[in-house]
């Protein structure tokens, strides 16, 4: 049991349940629109992924006298090894992507979101209020995770019914960040890094939360009922989600490490498609 609980915090650390997440999400869009995607683009989708993720954290630990969390901790001792283990990611996506993909369309404008998500997240840091950068991350996240299945799938499913889901989806995510942002309050004040929870009071985003998630949960549970038999798993994968991070997140006697390993292991929910 020792053992599990070390498996699943280095898992969690190293973001590889992020990826994990994310290439569930995908397959998610994919049924979603009947689109057709190969092996691949799962792989190259978790690879930047865990680039962004990872590239984030290790710009988090350059300063050497802040107080650190244990993930962030982990971050910094291991700083060469994940800073070689990501270059060689980025190399190896980027020539993977060139050789599975080709210069075309699909990966002329998967660049161009990728230069709009870092661009974004410069923009934010710089001018935009706490929750902005949690709110952009979600946007971009999702239509990373929507792209490819959207650019593959016939006109005839790009209908009003599957598209309520990407909105749906972006809040899921936004409300996944908040919590997390919460969760590590104390660290981000004193660290003085920007987020959410560093530039509004504890009890104002403790109502934003509750309030996003009550939302998501109602919002999902209507969308079940009142669309077509064929978007019911859709709906009822995307409720189950939001109720697990609403009743893990107000959970009394979990750690924040174990509410945020439950809450990132939830977006792997999706892999249950494969059953269908």
């Amino acid at each position: 049991m020792k053992l599990l609980k070390v498996f699943a915090r280095y898992i969690s650390w190293l973001a590889v349940d992020v990826a994990v997440g994310a290439m569930a999400g995908m397959l998610f869009f994919e049924r979603l629109l009947h689109a057709e995607l190969q092996w691949p683009a799962y792989v190259l989708l978790a690879m930047a992924v865990w680039s962004i993720y990872t590239l984030d954290h290790l710009l988090d630990v350059q300063e050497k006298d802040l107080p650190l969390s244990p993930r962030r901790a982990f971050h910094r001792k291991n700083w060469k090894a994940l800073a070689f283990l990501l270059s060689l990611t980025v190399v190896s996506g980027l020539v993977g992507a060139f050789f599975w993909f080709g210069w075309g369309r699909e990966l002329q404008l998967t660049l161009v979101l990728g230069i709009l998500i870092l661009g974004s997240k410069a923009l934010v840091a710089k001018v935009g209020p706490g929750w902005m950068k949690e709110l952009s991350i979600a946007v971009f996240y999702v239509l990373g995770i929507a792209w490819l299945p959207t650019l593959r799938a016939d006109g005839a499913d790009l209908v009003w019914q599957a598209s309520l889901f990407l909105p749906l989806f972006m809040g899921l995510a936004f409300l996944n960040l908040l919590m997390l942002s919460y969760l590590d309050r104390d660290e981000d004040r004193s660290a003085g890094f920007f987020s959410a929870a560093a530039t509004l009071p504890s009890p104002l985003l403790l109502v934003w939360i509750r309030r996003l998630a009550l939302v998501l949960i109602l919002v999902s549970l209507a969308v079940f009922v009142l669309l077509p038999s064929f978007y019911r798993p859709f709906a009822c994968l995307l409720l189950l989600m939001s109720l697990i991070h609403y009743l893990v997140f107000f959970r009394a006697g979990l750690s924040p490490e174990q509410k945020r390993r439950q809450m990132e292991a939830s977006f792997a929910l999706p892999l249950l498609l494969f059953l269908l």
